[in-house]
């Protein structure tokens, strides 16, 4: 399994009992893995409260949500990441229950690189659900040219980019697509792997957004914040209401409303397509995934403790990295759920 990145982080003083003390007792190792979506934020949290804590090293693997699902499910990391929730079959196979956690809100963009067309494009989900079933396979197609009157788009093939591997921002982008599209929802449905119609595959968010920045006439999606750190170009998206918005803290946050007072008890919950003007319509939670039951003291007292610092001081580094921070009463009901760890 390649691994993106190590990440060494959260000093605590954590005694042999699992209670934090004024006393060492050596480091203590922990490991996770899943999740590419949100990696530039674990990576600034884990950097942070290392500062904090330098004692204990987290082992963080970017490996896309569902090799994070899959290591949980086997027993070889202490924690998974995924940007959609666990299935009830996957659930079930898990030998010990497992908690979800979310963490922040992202959203999926459709990136794109047409030479020569500098504006920034529309979408309206019919095109987005044509171009991934492959029906649309012209730039030019009238589906994609109604929504941008003024931009002259090429009479070129459009090459469509996706995830090969297992992956939470496939999950949104294919449970949006779901929620939009009838022919993608009966032709191939939601998951974080799916048998796609078209397309070449790259491995991670940043595999997505390399092959968009290297190919001519490609079009793919990625979380918000890769296609920002690469310069790549995004579109807005028409939503349920008819607006186009483009993805920004606000329209995440604004997707995030409604779900945030009427929160599941587990928070796995789907927030694709939403109501409401001002939503972006592709944005999601993402989760870190937490075993009930954890036989090591040590490593359960510091993913407890991470979790509160995470919910609570933690949120505030979340919106330079283009992450929306959890609403209120989404913080308030996790951090009562961090005592079923036990």
């Amino acid at each position: 399994m390649k691994v993106i990145r190590s990440l060494a982080v959260l000093g605590l003083l954590v005694a042999p009992g699992g209670s934090a003390k004024g006393q060492s007792f050596g480091p203590i190792l922990v490991n996770g893995a899943g999740a590419t979506f949100p990696y530039p934020i674990y990576s600034k949290w884990f950097d942070e409260y290392h500062k904090l804590h330098p004692n204990i090293q987290i082992n963080y693997q970017s490996v896309g949500s569902g090799a994070g699902i899959r290591q949980l499910l086997s027993g070889t990391v202490d924690f998974g990441a995924s940007d959609g929730p666990m299935s009830d079959e996957q659930l079930a196979q898990a030998k010990v229950k497992v908690l979800h956690f979310p963490t922040v809100l992202g959203a999926d963009v459709p990136t794109y690189n047409i030479p020569g067309v500098a504006q920034e494009l529309k979408f309206t989900p019919e095109a987005l659900a044509g171009i991934f079933l492959g029906t649309i396979t012209k730039w030019n197609d009238p589906a994609i040219a109604g929504a941008n009157p003024g931009v002259t788009l090429p009479a070129k093939d459009i090459v469509v980019v996706h995830r090969s591997d297992g992956s939470g921002t496939t999950y949104i982008w294919t449970d949006y697509l779901s929620k939009v599209s009838e022919g993608w929802k009966k032709k191939v449905g939601k998951g974080t792997s799916v048998n796609w119609p078209v397309g070449l595959g790259g491995k991670g968010n940043e595999g997505v957004a390399g092959l968009v920045k290297q190919t001519p006439n490609s079009l793919g999606y990625v979380e918000l914040i890769y296609a920002i750190q690469n310069n790549l170009p995004y579109g807005r998206v028409r939503n349920s209401a008819g607006a186009f918005v483009k993805a920004d803290l606000a329209g995440v946050s604004a997707a995030a409303a409604g779900a945030a007072k009427s929160m599941p008890d587990d928070f796995r919950v789907s927030i694709t397509n939403p109501p409401g003007n001002s939503v972006y319509p592709i944005a999601s939670f993402t989760w870190l995934l937490v075993p009930a039951s954890i036989q090591d003291g040590n490593k359960k007292a510091v993913l407890k403790e991470f979790l509160r610092w995470m919910l609570t001081e933690g949120q505030k580094y979340a919106e330079p990295l283009a992450c929306a921070r959890l609403p209120r009463e989404v913080v308030e009901k996790e951090l009562k759920a961090i005592a079923q760890i036990h």
